[in-house]
């Protein structure tokens, strides 16, 4: 299962052709919304790397620098115009506004975890920043938490390439991250809903009884 929009034949084309460049506006491209499937561009790379086509130290330096600036980039544009487009959305759909608040709050609380934790989840690696923004997290404390969960990712995904990668294919190590990506998604998604469905339902089972 997974939510790549482009190949892995293409990602490899233009990281033949590009090297670290392709690896770099790769996973900044995803950062900023893209769907260019950022996992597998570091894969790639650490492969790549593995095979003596390129440097280790420099598809890491490009993996992380990319996933740093786009990061930051979708905190700014979160912290000055985020809010008000969510409530613009939200307003289409006729979700209410004090339920937006709740989400954001919830967010806030656990803004330092979903930065460095989000690297690894799909989709949540894409938003971190932007929602970082929207629930107006502090720029310097974003900062080290971006750096510091881009520089474990990209080390994580890069290095794992570099050795996995030469006993299994690249498109079965591809697809296990790929899951793994999908399943921390669906628990994050768990952990976020079911105490907001909890709580909802203590307070209709209180209002209920008076």
């Amino acid at each position: 299962m997974s939510l790549e929009f482009v190949s892995l034949e293409k990602i490899q084309e233009f990281a033949h052709h590009y090297g670290y460049w392709a690896i770099f506006m790769g996973i900044l491209l995803e950062n900023l919304g893209i769907p260019i499937p950022g996992e597998t561009v570091t894969l790639i790379g650490g492969f790549l790397a593995g095979s003596k086509e390129l440097n280790y130290w420099f598809v890491l330096g490009s993996a992380i620098f990319g996933a740093v600036l786009g990061g930051t980039c979708g905190y700014w544009i979160g912290r000055y115009t985020g809010w008000e487009f969510i409530l613009r959305v939200a307003g289409f759909f006729r979700i209410p506004a004090v339920r937006l608040e709740e989400l954001k709050d919830k967010f806030s609380q656990n803004a330092t975890k979903a930065v460095f934790f989000g690297r690894f989840i799909a989709l949540l690696r894409i938003f971190s920043g932007l929602l970082a923004g929207i629930a107006g997290m502090s720029f310097a404390q974003f900062f080290v938490y971006n750096l510091a969960g881009a520089a474990v990712w990209a080390s994580v995904m890069v290095t794992l390439a570099f050795f996995v990668g030469q006993v299994v294919s690249l498109e079965q190590l591809v697809s296990w991250v790929g899951e793994f990506a999908i399943l921390a998604l669906v628990v994050a998604i768990a952990w976020i809903v079911v105490p907001l469905w909890w709580e909802s339902r203590q307070v209709k089972k209180v209002a209920s009884e008076d």
